[in-house]
């Protein structure tokens, strides 16, 4: 049995135990994990949101010139996983408001999902 398509507010249905309840913005891959991202640049201030379409929503402080907003998206999950600047990069979305980042990490998925959204409550 595979994985089921995603949507918005959705988690991996069948796949292994190790993924079987994660949300749909976060997979795990060899040495961390990858996380779809909607940014909202030029908020009144950076933090995370929710969820957006099947991704998790940041408002981020700053304005998305010269990678600013990047930078601040990679400043707030590094901040929010325990990790250094450099171990979150980013994978796709440079001009976009849908990013994809990847965060070198041994944590585990559903500890991440802790780090950046229970801890939020």
């Amino acid at each position: 049995m595979g994985r089921t398509e995603r949507g918005q507010g959705e988690k991996v249905q069948g796949g292994d135990s190790r993924t079987s309840d994660l949300p749909a913005w976060l997979r795990p891959r060899t040495g961390g994990v990858v996380l779809e991202i909607h940014a909202q640049p030029g908020a009144r201030r950076t933090a995370i949101v929710g969820e957006h379409g099947g991704r998790l929503k940041i408002a981020v402080n700053a304005p998305p010139l010269d990678g600013r907003a990047n930078l601040a998206l990679i400043e707030l999950l590094s901040e929010k996983l325990g990790l250094p600047q450099r171990a979150v990069t980013l994978e796709a979305g440079d001009t976009s408001r849908e990013k994809r980042f990847f965060a070198a990490t041994t944590a585990s998925a559903n500890e991440i999902v802790r780090q950046l959204i229970l801890q939020q409550k």
